[in-house]
């Protein structure tokens, strides 16, 4: 399971920071943010949404502390590749870890997009982006898809460091890991990703 996991860590650092919308984004795009303004990607290695992905249908993802409550969809890591197909809807990782009706044996792993250049995608709820930390306090309230938790630690992993965090990979019961880009103040591309760890309550 680490093994899998890793190699999806290691697109997950592309796939969930190579987005910008604002100003220039080209309003012609399929893509939207939570607003409806449209998302122009900006990576250039072909990268396309999950295999098997839905936008919604697997509950709602909600961190009432900062506001957010979005519906959660579903993907698969394939081939090592992690892309949320969307930027309105946080997204269960089907084949790693557990689903949250199995929370009890083992980690859920949610995934979200973050913008920058003015787009409000469901990981900037999370993130405090001048103090390069958490906006999810320690010992806040989260939900997924009806399964209660309570935050109890958030951490930044450097992007090319994160395929290879054991500790962010392992498998253990009754754990839910969030995770998103944190963007840069500046509007250059993010470097890390930030990690909100919850246990089940």
């Amino acid at each position: 399971m680490v093994a899998a996991a890793a190699l999806a860590a290691a697109m997950l650092t592309a796939g969930v920071g190579g987005i910008v919308t604002g100003l220039g984004s080209d309003p012609s795009s399929s893509a939207h943010d939570m607003r409806g303004d449209p998302v122009r990607l900006e990576t250039t290695d072909g990268t396309v949404p999950s295999a098997r992905s839905t936008p919604s249908g697997s509950g709602r993802l909600r961190v009432a502390s900062v506001g957010l409550d979005v519906p959660i969809g579903s993907l698969d890591a394939v081939g090592g590749r992690i892309t949320p197909p969307g930027f309105a809807s946080a997204y269960l990782v089907r084949n790693m870890g557990v689903t949250p009706d199995d929370a009890a044996a083992g980690t859920v792993f949610v995934v979200m997009h973050s913008l920058r250049g003015g787009g409000v995608a469901p990981g900037n709820s999370l993130t405090d982006v001048d103090r390069a930390r958490s906006r999810v306090a320690v010992g806040a309230a989260v939900s997924v898809a009806g399964v209660d938790y309570t935050v109890t630690d958030a951490l930044l992993v450097d992007k090319d460091r994160i395929a290879r965090d054991a500790d962010v990979w392992h498998d253990v019961p009754n754990r839910l890991l969030l995770i998103t880009c944190l963007q840069q103040p500046d509007g250059s591309p993010s470097t890390q990703n930030l990690v909100i760890a919850a246990t089940r309550t």
